[in-house]
């Protein structure tokens, strides 16, 4: 046996629900809280709140598919996309803040 799942902190594998609040609606999502560390580290990187990253997620499914899936699974496929396209991640992120950078937002 390889034993690697005795080297993992199993405070990693316990599930934490959230609050968040989705376009005025309050909701609640239920992730391990190795989900929840990787979401915040991806927010983070996007410059965001993690519930204003949530958000936009939510609406970029929507919009592509029409309709919600489990958000949860939504939310650790992200995650498990997120850690092995890194370097697309990094990548478009900064063609994103390089586009910012051209096309500041006017000042209302």
């Amino acid at each position: 046996m390889c034993k690697l799942f005795l080297s993992q902190d199993p405070a990693s594998f316990t599930s934490e629900t959230r609050a968040m609040r989705l376009h005025g609606h309050v909701t609640s999502l239920r992730l391990e809280q190795a989900f929840w560390v990787i979401l915040e580290e991806i927010a983070a990187r996007e410059e965001m709140s993690l519930a204003r990253f949530v958000a936009t997620l939510y609406d970029e499914i929507v919009e592509r598919l029409g309709e919600m899936p489990n958000f949860a699974s939504v939310l650790r496929v992200t995650c498990l996309h997120y850690l092995r396209n890194q370097e697309l991640h990094a990548t478009q992120l900064a063609a994103k803040k390089f586009h910012r950078q051209k096309n500041p937002e006017p000042i209302a």
